[in-house]
């Protein structure tokens, strides 16, 4: 495993790290979440990732008694949360003091830890002025005894088919601001594993979760599965499966500081993991070809969006905060 720093912090996270999202809570409980866990550590993953939302807050339990149980150091560790969705009162959710004071302390009672290492906004929110949630996320790094940095890090879905965002949106951050990058779903979802080329979807998938089929039938669409048949060929020339290509492909991007994987099983964790043996395959030669199948490279923004971006990142001094 390899380890780069969280944008221009001195925090070093494993270039690839474990997600709880549908997973925990929704297909998976303690007993499940610990075999999982432990398998990420013994690819050397340091960063772990959840939400208050995830499973109602369940996701949050299940993870804080694995590592519990796990008897893991806490030093040893990067843990992340997220705050916006805590529950249904009106003061329950969103970016104001009170939610995302109540909400972080919320999160550490269910996680039964002191402090986590990294804390998002997980949606903007347009009900509150942005400098009360600026002066909130201060007042939890400076009075709740966090062990947080100020604002390093976005966490944008991220993959083959999805780099708008990354590629072209927050081009002006990297160098200017030093932001690093947690990205999510480097396999859309599953849909780059292959494994809905098949025909129909797999009861053990994500797609088959109630909750999920919307998603399903937003992602599973003639185009999308012609492209990923399109890269198949390029994995085979390379002789790796197409899933460890596409997380290879994320991680390949040098303004990604982590990619968060997800997985039920831990034959699907040491198959993701390999993906850091990918990398070195991809050429310019590779990435020109997986370019020419999925067609999803965004233009440069013009200077002058630059400018306007900057500007707007410079006056709010918001877009850091934000998580996927």
């Amino acid at each position: 495993m390899q380890y780069k720093n969280l944008g221009r912090s001195g925090l070093k996270v494993s270039q690839l790290s474990f997600g709880a999202w549908v997973s925990f809570g929704n297909q998976l409980d303690v007993k499940e979440a610990k075999s999982l866990l432990q398998c990420c550590r013994d690819h050397g993953v340091n960063f772990f990732d959840n939400a208050e939302v995830y499973a109602n807050g369940r996701a949050e339990e299940i993870m804080g008694q694995a590592i519990r149980e796990l008897g893991w150091k806490r030093s040893d560790i990067v843990v992340s949360t997220k705050i916006f969705w805590g529950g249904s009162g009106p003061n329950d959710k969103g970016l104001s003091r009170k939610h995302i004071v109540e909400g972080t302390k919320a999160s550490l009672k269910r996680l039964d830890m002191d402090y986590v290492d990294v804390i998002y906004c997980h949606r903007p929110d347009t009900f509150t002025p942005v400098e009360e949630t600026v002066r909130a996320m201060n007042h939890v790094i400076d009075k709740e005894r966090l062990d947080l940095m100020g604002p390093i890090v976005e966490q944008p879905e991220y993959n083959l088919l999805s780099r708008h965002k990354v590629e072209s949106e927050y081009l002006p951050l990297y160098t200017s601001y030093g932001l690093g990058l947690t990205t999510w779903s480097p396999l859309a979802s599953g849909v780059l594993t292959g494994k809905y080329n098949k025909g129909g979807v797999p009861p053990d998938s994500r797609f088959a979760l109630e909750n999920y089929k919307n998603l399903a039938s937003r992602s599973l669409v003639d185009d999308v599965l012609k492209k990923v048949n399109g890269l198949k060929p390029i994995a085979d020339e390379l002789g790796v499966p197409l899933s460890q290509l596409a997380i290879a492909w994320c991680a390949a991007n040098p303004n990604v500081s982590s990619v968060i994987t997800g997985a039920t099983k831990e034959s699907q964790i040491q198959e993701n993991m390999k993906a850091i043996d990918v990398i070195s395959l991809l050429t310019p030669a590779v990435m020109e070809k997986i370019d020419a199948v999925v067609q999803s490279k965004p233009k440069r923004p013009d200077s002058f969006s630059f400018f306007l971006l900057s500007e707007m990142i410079l006056v709010h001094g918001m877009a850091p905060f934000v998580g996927g």
